[in-house]
């Protein structure tokens, strides 16, 4: 099993295992920017408990691993295009944004936090889980079942003795850490490769980890699309909206929810409860639009669980659209009020 000074002392363990950020929500909840994707710098220092000199001082030391990992700094036009998007109220000249990956990366970095060690820890863990969890084939073949044995007996060979025993000389070696490092890292570029020949012998039958859903969102992705359209009824209800009516199915002309806002605005609602990796694309965006001149809507509200393509926010924003995407739709659940019903 790899070992947490190892992590810390390793880009390449680090870079074998960034991916892995659900481990983040396993020690608590990271609050994201509305756009749902990223963090500020200060964002980050409160996940982790430290000041925000920690956190800079760190990009500093590793800013190109970061920047790899997605950090950047936007400036100029693309902060104010991206403030526009987000609704983030700043007036600095520059604004650092860090995706769950590059936080992930900061907590393989942190030393002196708690909370990254705590994730740490439940990275190691999983991955530990991810390299000996025993798994059956579904298609049997004397070929399969001896590809299996090998790889098989090459992981359990390479996971229990040679990368503990590497582990162990680089915590205690001084002269050579630099070409056991190296060493390492070829080992675990192999147990990938494996990994990724076992996905294919049983891809039938491998179960994945799924991280335990927390949080309004995990809520949220948990609904069907029917309860996804009775959860935003609702919420127009509380913020004051009447004559609220459910639509969802084959004869709503595009229109999910239809209602009236406090001052009598006949409102149009399209929900979709997508994947959170997916995004709504300009060509959807533009069926909404004329689902808002057939229905002679004064609002047109336009909700989903992902993210929206830049093209179709640029749609919504020329016809008068509002663009519900995750983090706003989070703060919404959370009780806040959507500013165009006001």
């Amino acid at each position: 099993m790899i070992s947490e000074a190892a992590l810390l002392e390793s880009r390449s363990l680090r870079d074998g295992v960034v991916d892995r950020t659900h481990v983040i929500d396993k020690v608590k909840t990271l609050s994201l920017l509305p756009d749902g994707m990223h963090v500020t710098t200060a964002m980050v220092a409160t996940y982790f408990e430290v000041t925000e000199t920690v956190i800079r001082a760190m990009v500093f030391d590793h800013r190109e691993e970061l920047e790899s990992n997605g950090y950047r700094v936007l400036t100029g036009s693309e902060l104010s295009y991206f403030k526009q998007l987000s609704g983030i109220q700043s007036r600095t000249a520059s604004l650092a944004l860090f995706p769950r990956r590059a936080v992930l990366n900061v907590a393989m970095l942190l030393r002196d936090s708690e909370v990254a060690r705590q994730v740490r820890t439940y990275l190691l863990d999983t991955e530990y889980a991810a390299r000996t969890q025993p798994v059956d084939n579904f298609v049997h073949s004397p070929s399969a079942d001896l590809d299996d044995r090998i790889d098989g007996r090459i992981t359990h060979i390479l996971g229990k003795t040679v990368v503990p025993m590497l582990n162990a000389l680089i915590e205690t070696s001084g002269e050579q850490r630099r070409d056991l490092i190296s060493a390492r890292a070829d080992i675990h570029r192999v147990q990938r490769k494996l990994a990724q020949h076992e996905q294919r012998l049983h891809r039938l039958e491998r179960t994945r980890e799924q991280r335990p859903l927390a949080g309004v969102m995990a809520s949220i992705d948990a609904m069907n699309w029917r309860e996804f359209e009775q959860h935003i009824a609702s919420l127009l209800r509380r913020d004051g909206c009447t004559g609220v009516e459910i639509h969802g199915g084959s004869g709503d002309r595009g229109a999910d929810i239809t209602a009236y806002t406090v001052d009598g605005r006949r409102l149009v609602v399209q929900c979709k409860n997508f994947a959170p990796y997916r995004s709504v694309w300009s060509g959807e965006m533009q069926k909404f639009v004329g689902t808002k001149t057939l229905h002679q809507a004064d609002v047109a509200v336009y909700v989903a669980t992902c993210p929206f393509s830049r093209e179709a926010l640029d749609i919504a924003l020329q016809v008068g659209v509002t663009a519900v995407h995750r983090g706003l739709l989070e703060a919404w659940s959370a009780g806040a009020k959507l500013q165009v019903l006001m």
